[in-house]
């Protein structure tokens, strides 16, 4: 993992439009305010609880059946990744940017579980996105209210 993470933002900040929670990257408005003031083994740690958070997401909804595909598209799109970021949230960001554009998530390396295996990308994308948002929303009141997972 690179000493310096700059900031896990993918241009979308919800927070500048009142949101507690930002819809693109995850984090609390208290968090994204602070981000710049956090050591780099801080920031490191937060990263890795933001993946955990859309990893955790994201297996009740996808499988990742071959990451040399999920890599080989996310690169193709140009969409943003880190070396370091696990499968599962890189196919968040897959589904963010390119939702409209996706007809089969299996070309992408990806498998929809149960329920969500007739729906579009667009639909899929719109049900995790809502999940997300309810367990960062939780991720939110635990940080406010000093229950951390980063706290030493």
């Amino acid at each position: 993992m690179n000493a310096r993470i700059a900031s896990p933002c993918v241009g979308l900040c919800s927070t500048t439009l009142g949101d507690t929670v930002c819809r693109g990257c995850q984090r609390a408005d208290s968090e994204i305010g602070e981000w710049f003031e956090l050591t780099a083994a801080q920031r490191a740690e937060r990263m890795a609880a933001l993946d955990a958070l859309r990893e955790r997401v994201a297996a009740q909804f996808l499988r990742v059946d071959d990451e040399v595909s999920l890599e080989r598209q996310m690169r193709r799109h140009r969409i943003r990744f880190r070396p370091e970021q696990p499968s599962l949230s890189r196919a968040i960001e897959l589904l963010r940017v390119g939702r409209d554009r996706i007809r089969d998530l299996r070309r992408y390396g990806l498998e929809p579980l149960g329920a969500v295996a007739e729906l579009s990308a667009v639909e899929l994308h719109e049900r995790l996105s809502a999940r997300l948002m309810e367990e960062a929303a939780r991720r939110r009141l635990d940080l406010t209210t000093c229950r951390s997972p980063f706290d030493d």
